[in-house]
């Protein structure tokens, strides 16, 4: 794992995490994993929040979108969703990369489209087939992994000529077991609706229990054809670490920023730089 503290000049550092370095055959690859460090937003957005849509200053959330732009420059074309917590993926291009439809998975194979998914405490999940330069990005809270949001998303990605033996998949901070705490029934439904699950699930307080989304997310990636050794998990559990990562559960609930992960091809006026 890879990780990098961008700064500005202006503020704290933008701290972006990174499952892959740069190599030859990946020298187009643009991807991270923001933590909420680094902007000019307040209160519960503070700082680095990137979203539009849940009650931030629209100025300073274009502010923090300068910052993070001049510290990534390829990220002169996102795609994102409105997302909805299932399995919806879509293919973006340039020419809707901008439609943001409904939906919590998104894949490209369009060198320059940047491919953008929200969380604050679901698994932010970035995928990529560098040989074939085909990129996916999901937002998997516990209703998108119960409806396998991750083999959605390989399949998506098979759509558009990837393989899924050479797809690398990096799941970033999110909610840790030690702190997604559930009513027993719904760690009932993880352990008899995914395979596997009742592994990844541990009681808590009586008609508690504890999951652990990332682990079972790997499985779902697993039988969806990747293999293990290209499943890569990064970061903190973001309740632990609520002042690098918003953290809905950190704050009671209500409502925070949020962080936003990445993942692309640049086109090739940044991929030579």
């Amino acid at each position: 794992m890879e990780t990098l503290a961008e700064s500005s000049p202006e503020s704290s550092a933008v701290e972006i995490l990174r499952a892959w370095p740069r190599g030859l055959e990946d020298s187009a690859l643009c991807h991270g994993f923001i933590g909420r460090t680094g902007g000019v937003s307040t209160g519960a957005f503070a700082s680095m929040n990137l979203s539009y849509w849940v009650g931030d200053d629209y100025h300073a959330v274009d502010a923090n979108w300068e910052r993070i732009r001049r510290d990534v420059p390829e990220m002169k074309l996102v795609a994102r969703l409105n997302q909805v917590h299932g399995n919806v993926v879509h293919a973006a291009t340039r020419d809707t990369a901008m439609l943001r439809p409904a939906g919590d998975g998104i894949v490209t194979a369009e060198p320059g489209v940047i491919l953008g998914i929200y969380t604050a405490d679901c698994v932010p999940i970035l995928m990529v087939d560098s040989k074939r330069k085909i990129a996916g990005a999901l937002h998997a809270g516990w209703r998108g992994i119960i409806a396998d949001i991750a083999a959605a998303g390989v399949r998506a990605m098979v759509q558009l000529g990837a393989r899924a033996s050479a797809i690398r998949a990096a799941m970033g901070p999110s909610i840790g077991q030690c702190c997604y705490e559930v009513d027993a029934e719904l760690g009932d439904r993880f352990a008899v609706e995914i395979a596997g699950a009742r592994n990844h699930t541990r009681a808590g307080r009586p008609g508690k229990a504890f999951i652990d989304l990332r682990a079972v997310v790997r499985d779902q990636l697993e039988r969806a054809g990747l293999a293990a050794a290209n499943i890569a998990s990064v970061g903190p559990c973001t309740r632990c670490a609520s002042d690098r990562f918003f953290s809905r559960r950190a704050a009671g609930g209500m409502t925070t920023g949020l962080q936003m992960s990445f993942v692309g091809f640049a086109a090739q006026e940044y991929a030579a730089a």
